[in-house]
């Protein structure tokens, strides 16, 4: 399951799109599934990532401390005030690459390579569920869950 591959390399901005819960993943949702599925050892659907997201976090802060400072926080700060001007409303994907180029750099302080080595979360940290199932319990419970 989740610990069978012991570990794999992923952009900076797919882990740092778990642990700050913005997308800066420049691979957008793709690069989302694909941590999330790699560290939990599952087929997540978007429903289950928000789940899946907060079971990972705290690993993946364990084994990058370096994004749980100060200074990172500042540099999120910072990364939603210029997402707030006319050009980061214009140009998102833009702003987003290049505020990863300032992170990448040190620029903010933060010790950050650009590719970092992923170890899953272990066996039994990610609760497995079917995601009809599971998406019938967030609507409530009913009975039927009609799919388009």
């Amino acid at each position: 399951m989740a610990d069978s591959v012991r570990e794999r390399e992923f952009h900076v901005s797919d882990v740092l799109s778990i642990t700050t819960g913005r997308l800066v993943s420049t691979r957008h949702m793709d690069g989302v599934y694909d941590i999330l599925d790699f560290m939990t050892g599952d087929n997540l659907f978007t429903h289950q990532l928000p789940r899946a997201s907060d079971e990972c976090k705290p690993y993946l802060l364990e084994q990058f401390p370096q994004l749980a400072t100060p200074e990172m926080d500042f540099a999120v700060a910072e990364l939603g005030e210029m997402l707030k001007t006319l050009s980061g409303k214009k140009e998102p994907d833009k702003l987003v690459v290049g505020w990863l180029s300032k992170l990448t750099s040190g620029k903010y302080g933060v010790k950050c390579k650009e590719v970092l080595t992923v170890k899953p979360i272990p066996r039994g940290a990610h609760k497995f569920k079917n995601p009809i199932a599971e998406v019938a319990e967030m609507m409530g419970g009913r009975k039927k869950v009609i799919l388009c």
